[in-house]
Protein backbone atom coordinates (compact mmCIF):
# COMPACT_ATOMS: atom_id res chain seq x y z
CA UNK A 1 0.00 0.00 0.00
CA UNK A 2 1.31 3.25 -1.24
CA UNK A 3 1.44 5.79 1.62
CA UNK A 4 1.54 9.43 1.52
CA UNK A 5 4.01 10.13 3.72
CA UNK A 6 7.46 7.92 3.04
CA UNK A 7 7.95 7.65 7.35
CA UNK A 8 6.68 4.55 9.15
CA UNK A 9 3.94 4.58 11.68
CA UNK A 10 1.57 2.29 13.96
CA UNK A 11 -0.39 1.48 10.97
CA UNK A 12 2.54 0.06 9.49
CA UNK A 13 2.37 -4.07 8.75
CA UNK A 14 6.17 -5.23 8.94
CA UNK A 15 5.05 -8.85 8.52
CA UNK A 16 3.35 -7.71 5.14
CA UNK A 17 6.04 -6.11 3.98
CA UNK A 18 8.77 -9.21 4.36
CA UNK A 19 11.19 -7.05 7.14
CA UNK A 20 10.41 -10.24 9.23
CA UNK A 21 11.11 -8.93 12.80
CA UNK A 22 11.00 -5.40 14.23
CA UNK A 23 14.44 -3.79 14.40
CA UNK A 24 16.09 -4.30 18.06
CA UNK A 25 16.39 -1.29 20.38
CA UNK A 26 19.45 0.43 20.52
CA UNK A 27 21.50 -0.17 23.53
CA UNK A 28 22.22 2.91 25.56
CA UNK A 29 25.71 4.37 25.84
CA UNK A 30 27.42 3.61 28.92
CA UNK A 31 29.53 6.03 30.72
CA UNK A 32 27.44 8.79 31.64
CA UNK A 33 24.58 11.36 30.26
CA UNK A 34 23.61 11.70 26.72
CA UNK A 35 25.59 14.43 24.55
CA UNK A 36 28.56 14.79 27.41
CA UNK A 37 31.59 14.25 26.15
CA UNK A 38 34.87 13.53 28.37
CA UNK A 39 35.30 16.96 29.87
CA UNK A 40 38.55 17.87 31.91
CA UNK A 41 36.77 20.22 34.23
CA UNK A 42 33.33 20.01 35.15
CA UNK A 43 31.74 23.52 34.26
CA UNK A 44 31.42 26.38 37.07
CA UNK A 45 28.36 26.83 38.40
CA UNK A 46 25.90 30.38 38.26
CA UNK A 47 24.57 30.62 41.28
CA UNK A 48 23.55 33.90 42.60
CA UNK A 49 24.96 35.31 45.94
CA UNK A 50 23.04 36.85 48.24
CA UNK A 51 23.70 39.55 51.31
CA UNK A 52 21.62 40.17 54.34
CA UNK A 53 21.34 44.16 53.80
CA UNK A 54 19.87 47.24 55.90
CA UNK A 55 17.99 49.94 54.19
CA UNK A 56 17.08 53.00 55.31
CA UNK A 57 12.96 53.40 55.73
CA UNK A 58 13.19 56.89 54.64
CA UNK A 59 15.42 56.89 51.70
CA UNK A 60 16.34 53.02 50.86
CA UNK A 61 19.80 54.00 50.96
CA UNK A 62 21.63 50.17 51.83
CA UNK A 63 23.40 51.27 55.41
CA UNK A 64 26.99 49.78 55.74
CA UNK A 65 26.43 46.64 58.59
CA UNK A 66 27.43 48.06 61.25
CA UNK A 67 28.18 45.26 64.41
CA UNK A 68 25.32 47.08 66.47
CA UNK A 69 22.97 49.78 65.79
CA UNK A 70 23.29 52.31 68.69
CA UNK A 71 21.31 55.17 69.84
CA UNK A 72 22.66 57.84 67.82
CA UNK A 73 23.00 55.88 64.70
CA UNK A 74 22.35 57.34 61.30
CA UNK A 75 21.61 57.23 58.12
CA UNK A 76 25.03 58.09 55.77
CA UNK A 77 22.75 59.85 52.99
CA UNK A 78 20.06 61.65 54.61
CA UNK A 79 20.67 61.53 58.43
CA UNK A 80 17.78 59.67 59.74
CA UNK A 81 17.35 57.78 63.22
CA UNK A 82 18.11 54.30 62.25
CA UNK A 83 17.07 53.49 65.55
CA UNK A 84 13.47 54.21 65.27
CA UNK A 85 10.33 52.26 64.69
CA UNK A 86 9.98 52.09 61.04
CA UNK A 87 13.42 50.52 60.73
CA UNK A 88 12.37 47.72 63.39
CA UNK A 89 11.49 44.12 62.60
CA UNK A 90 8.57 44.17 64.80
CA UNK A 91 6.82 47.58 62.78
CA UNK A 92 3.45 46.78 61.17
CA UNK A 93 1.15 49.05 60.61
CA UNK A 94 -2.02 46.88 60.84
CA UNK A 95 -0.85 45.84 64.53
CA UNK A 96 -2.14 47.41 68.04
CA UNK A 97 -0.09 50.24 68.46
CA UNK A 98 2.02 49.48 64.95
CA UNK A 99 4.02 47.17 66.76
CA UNK A 100 4.06 43.00 66.58
CA UNK A 101 5.66 43.15 70.24
CA UNK A 102 3.35 43.82 73.37
CA UNK A 103 3.74 47.22 74.32
CA UNK A 104 2.00 49.01 77.28
CA UNK A 105 2.13 52.40 75.31
CA UNK A 106 1.94 53.67 71.37
CA UNK A 107 5.23 55.81 70.35
CA UNK A 108 3.76 58.26 68.26
CA UNK A 109 6.70 59.65 66.20
CA UNK A 110 7.63 56.37 64.42
CA UNK A 111 10.38 57.73 62.64
CA UNK A 112 12.55 59.61 65.46
CA UNK A 113 14.76 57.60 67.57
CA UNK A 114 13.85 55.87 70.67
CA UNK A 115 15.01 53.28 73.47
CA UNK A 116 12.26 50.49 72.92
CA UNK A 117 13.57 47.32 74.00
CA UNK A 118 12.06 45.51 71.34
CA UNK A 119 14.22 46.70 68.66
CA UNK A 120 15.73 44.55 66.15
CA UNK A 121 16.75 46.22 62.70
CA UNK A 122 14.70 44.79 59.74
CA UNK A 123 17.44 43.61 57.23
CA UNK A 124 16.24 41.33 53.86
CA UNK A 125 18.18 39.52 52.32
CA UNK A 126 18.89 40.70 48.43
CA UNK A 127 20.74 38.78 45.51
CA UNK A 128 24.54 40.51 45.35
CA UNK A 129 24.23 41.64 41.43
CA UNK A 130 27.54 42.71 39.85
CA UNK A 131 27.74 44.95 36.86
CA UNK A 132 30.40 44.72 34.22
CA UNK A 133 33.24 46.91 36.05
CA UNK A 134 32.77 44.38 39.40
CA UNK A 135 31.35 47.25 41.73
CA UNK A 136 28.16 46.06 43.60
CA UNK A 137 25.09 47.08 42.99
CA UNK A 138 25.21 49.62 46.08
CA UNK A 139 27.61 51.54 44.31
CA UNK A 140 27.24 53.44 40.98
CA UNK A 141 29.90 53.22 38.50
CA UNK A 142 28.49 53.83 35.31
CA UNK A 143 28.32 57.97 34.68
CA UNK A 144 25.57 59.49 33.30
CA UNK A 145 27.64 59.92 29.93
CA UNK A 146 28.75 56.40 29.21
CA UNK A 147 25.08 55.47 30.01
CA UNK A 148 23.67 57.70 26.96
CA UNK A 149 26.45 56.95 25.01
CA UNK A 150 25.89 53.47 25.78
CA UNK A 151 21.93 54.28 24.79
CA UNK A 152 23.02 56.11 21.24
CA UNK A 153 25.08 53.24 20.52
CA UNK A 154 22.06 50.37 20.63
CA UNK A 155 20.28 52.61 17.08
CA UNK A 156 23.50 53.11 15.50
CA UNK A 157 23.72 51.19 12.03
Amino acid sequence: MERKYGSRGYMDNHREAGEGEREKPREKAKGGPRGSKAREAPRPMKMPSFQEVLRCALCGTIVPPPVEITFESQCPKCKADLRSCKNCRHFDTAARFECTQDISERITKKDLRNRCEFFMARTSIERETRDSGGATSGTPSIKPADARSAFDNLFKK
